[in-house]
């Protein structure tokens, strides 16, 4: 805790050994009640990433103490570092793009409020998560090997930084569409906390992200440049690299707590499971008639790993569905 480093240390500093084993118990909690819940509310697509990183996240702290305990510099070390940096570092793009589905789903619940089409939230969220997610995953993979040209390693820099402001730049996007959707929910009457409190965990979890995003583009705009067998050059790194709480305050802290808030106040609790049941303004539930896909097999999975940018299914009024629905409700 000193801020002294160790020659070959791949860490920069030696490790604690208590943080790694008590994120990986807390994360290993998280993750059975996220894969519990998916399965209990039948959410899985609605917001299966937070299972999924919260597995990567325990797998990456458990990689973190064994890095604990051996963290001088050999090829296996470095392998197991490598690993564990990468499985850590990809999740909170991820995680983001767990929340835009989450809007997306609001805004399908509510859709004559939708201040976006809720079936083009994640063809746009998450084509621009996956560019956050190459940058970041090339940059963190430069980054992390000591052994690299310093040319490597400014390339990975680069591409950490740029990763993360337009991270950054897509959370506010997201966070302004979310508070025009809550304006006019307010202006149309809709009081539900069915609505409500998928948005206020949904903005604080953006919050998180943020914090997080800062704490990273802070870090990369100093001196990140490691030379492991350099000793006085180890002493000129940014205060971010050489002292570990930095990492655990804002990185570790900040995703677990992320990840919490979902367990805690789980999106499959308030809203329903199926894209066609729709809040009307006198805070009654309407179905309509769901609209099945008849897209070939290939073409479903063409739409889902280009998110819906090609491949794209027919498309459907939902207002106007959502219109017919109510009158008819109403009429009844």
């Amino acid at each position: 805790m000193s801020g002294e480093p160790i020659l070959y240390s791949l860490y920069v500093y030696a490790p604690n050994k208590v943080a790694p084993v008590v994120f990986t118990v807390l994360f290993g909690i998280s993750a059975v009640g996220h894969i519990w819940q998916c399965s209990h509310y039948r959410a899985w697509r609605m917001i299966g990433l937070h299972p999924m990183c919260a597995v990567f996240y325990t797998a990456g702290y458990a990689l973190r103490e064994y890095g604990a305990f051996n963290y001088l510099y050999s090829t296996t070390n470095l392998n197991i570092y490598i690993v564990s940096q990468v499985m850590i570092y990809i999740c909170p793009p991820l995680l983001e793009l767990a929340n835009y589905h989450v809007l997306g789903r609001v805004l399908y619940y509510v859709p004559y409020c939708a201040p976006f089409p809720p079936n083009r939230i994640m063809s746009l969220f998450g084509a621009l998560v996956a560019v956050v997610e190459a940058l970041n995953g090339l940059g963190v993979a430069f980054t992390s090997n000591p052994s690299s040209t310093q040319s490597i390693q400014e390339l990975g820099s680069n591409l950490t930084k740029a990763s993360l402001a337009f991270q950054l730049a897509v959370i506010v996007v997201c966070v302004m569409l979310a508070g025009l959707f809550y304006r006019k929910c307010v202006r149309e009457g809709v009081r539900s906390k069915n609505v409500n409190v998928p948005l206020i965990i949904l903005c604080s979890s953006m919050f998180l992200i943020l914090v997080r995003c800062i704490y990273r583009l802070v870090e990369h705009l100093g001196n990140v440049r490691l030379a492991i067998d350099d000793l006085e050059s180890m002493r000129q790194l940014t205060p971010i690299l050489r002292y570990e709480w930095y990492f655990y305050v804002f990185e570790s802290t900040t995703m677990l707590f992320n990840s919490a808030v979902w367990n805690i106040w789980h999106p499959g609790r308030y809203l329903p499971r199926l894209h066609n049941v729709y809040l009307s303004p006198d805070g009654t539930e309407v179905a309509v008639e769901e609209h099945s896909d008849t897209r070939p097999l290939l073409a479903k999975a063409g739409s889902v790993l280009t998110f819906g940018i090609f491949f794209r299914q027919k498309k459907v009024d939902h207002g106007q569905s959502f219109a017919l629905a109510s009158g008819n409700s109403r009429n009844s």
